[in-house]
């Protein structure tokens, strides 16, 4: 089983809400998650960006791979170094 941290989509049409779970690989895009770590609202201005960085870390560690764009995230909130 491959563990994968990406962006669960949430919101309205054209108003996009993400969150921040950890996955099984095999599910769907908005299917059954593991758990949540964070959110990220790109519609607000500044863009809202929350992250549990202990459950990142954590997961990270555990051997969990984040997608780009997820790894783009957690490097702008700092959890992980560059």
């Amino acid at each position: 089983m491959s563990v994968r941290i990406r962006l669960k989509r949430l919101g309205a049409k054209k108003a996009p809400f993400y969150r921040i779970v950890v996955a099984d690989s095999r599910t769907s895009r908005n299917g059954k998650s593991i758990a949540e770590i964070g959110y990220y609202n790109p519609t607000t201005e500044p863009v809202d960006l929350k992250v549990n960085a202990e459950e990142a870390e954590k997961w990270i560690t555990n051997g969990a791979k984040p997608s780009e764009t997820v790894k783009t995230l957690l490097k702008r909130a700092g959890v992980i170094k560059d």
